[in-house]
């Protein structure tokens, strides 16, 4: 089976590089991925597969079934959306969208899973089972496309009893993959402070009430949240990136603006978390005579790969690919919007190397050179449907 699999994505790996070609071209932002649903849907279509469209807008969602399709189903997810970035690379398949750029691997996720679905409906009669394909909008801005999704009864009808996910990686070759299980990505909110004084004349502070001053207080006692308050064991990050003081070298504003992100991987501590850095900021705003309004946008939960399930992937990797091609990944503070599949069922999300230094290919995600070996589609789209028939053999 494997060589057979091998054989079948290797045949169909220039239409995969295809599907890539015409979905780099024509990215579309988050909730906006209607021309990228339709492709998706006539692309399923032409396999033989009759997708169901229109899911928590523009997602789509198809199934497999092999033989007894009762017995166990798997749920494969890719998700559509670009960024809104204005591309630099001079390739034949650049973006025509100016100002948006799948910069962070999305055609490359969306390409693969079409060519795992094609693989997998050549041989739908020699597993038991059923694979769900999810096809999900939206992964790039709150609430999250995944969120969505589940409550449009994605994980129903059939229910999944496990679900993989595969994201490019940059930072390893092209060739080769990595898991981790347990912890593995953040959850991430965003803040927005406006700490409010009374503004005036720089030469006479002590008529005025400096939000400024009261601002810098609380961007340092903040760090006491994460340094004095969580357990080594919880991975935690809150960082400030921007500040807005509209002043001048000789004016106090009335305002000052900040802007935020808080990252951890364990729920309670998070909640827990949120009460503090409100109670802290209002606080020692009203202490020093000014006012804090502490406003937190709570993103998507922290990503926990099943540890079970995600041994069982790396075991069956390591056969497909081989040992030297199979790392283990550190703690990503990054997030995912996938953490949403991980709170209510089995699941594996795994990274795909996608870097060719020969060629020049090591540019990030999100940034505007960012691109990728394109042999990875064929090993992206045989592994995950090697990674499949090993759940439904």
């Amino acid at each position: 089976m494997k060589d057979k699999i091998q054989v079948l994505a290797a045949s169909f790996a220039k239409e995969v590089i295809d599907y890539r070609h015409f979905l780099h071209a024509n990215p579309e932002l988050s909730f906006q991925e209607f021309n990228t649903a339709k492709f998706v849907a006539a692309t399923l279509r032409s396999f033989g597969i009759e997708p169901q469209e229109g899911v928590a807008g523009t997602g789509v969602v198809a199934l497999i079934k092999g033989k007894n399709p009762d017995k166990k189903v798997v749920a494969l997810r890719a998700d559509m959306d670009a960024l809104p970035i204005t591309e630099a690379n001079d390739v034949a398949y650049k973006s025509k969208n100016i100002g948006v750029m799948h910069a962070c691997g999305h055609d490359v996720h969306t390409s693969s899973l079409l060519g795992t679905a094609r693989i997998l409906q050549a041989l739908k009669d020699e597993f038991e089972g059923t694979v769900k394909l999810i096809f999900q909008p939206g992964e790039e801005l709150l609430p999250g496309g995944a969120s969505l999704m589940i409550k449009e009864g994605v994980l129903e009808n059939p229910t999944p009893n496990g679900i993989l996910g595969q994201h490019v990686m940059p930072l390893l070759p092209a060739g080769t993959v990595g898991f981790r299980e347990g912890m593995y990505m953040a959850s991430a909110d965003e803040i927005y402070v406006t700490v409010t004084g009374k503004g005036g004349h720089a030469a006479m502070p002590e008529i005025n009430i400096d939000p400024v001053l009261i601002a810098a207080h609380i961007i340092v006692a903040m760090q006491q949240i994460v340094s004095r308050n969580c357990s080594p064991k919880i991975p935690s990050v809150l960082s400030f990136g921007k500040v807005t003081a509209a002043g001048a070298t000789n004016i106090i504003p009335n305002e000052v603006k900040m802007e935020g992100t808080f990252r951890t991987m364990d729920e309670n501590w998070r909640a827990e978390a949120h009460l503090k850095m409100v109670k802290l900021a209002e606080s020692i705003a009203e202490g020093m005579g000014g006012n804090c309004h502490f406003d937190i946008h709570k993103g998507y939960p922290y990503l926990e790969n099943h540890p079970a399930l995600t041994n069982r992937m790396k075991n069956a990797a390591i056969e497909y690919l081989g040992e030297d091609k199979v790392v283990n990944l550190d703690i990503w503070m990054a997030a995912e919007d996938f953490a949403f599949y991980t709170q209510h069922t089995d699941a594996c999300f795994y990274r795909l190397g996608i870097r060719n230094e020969a060629l020049g290919i090591t540019s990030s995600v999100h940034t505007p050179t960012f691109d990728i070996d394109e042999s990875a589609l064929e090993t992206g789209s045989g592994l995950m449907a090697w990674l499949v028939w090993n759940e439904l053999k």
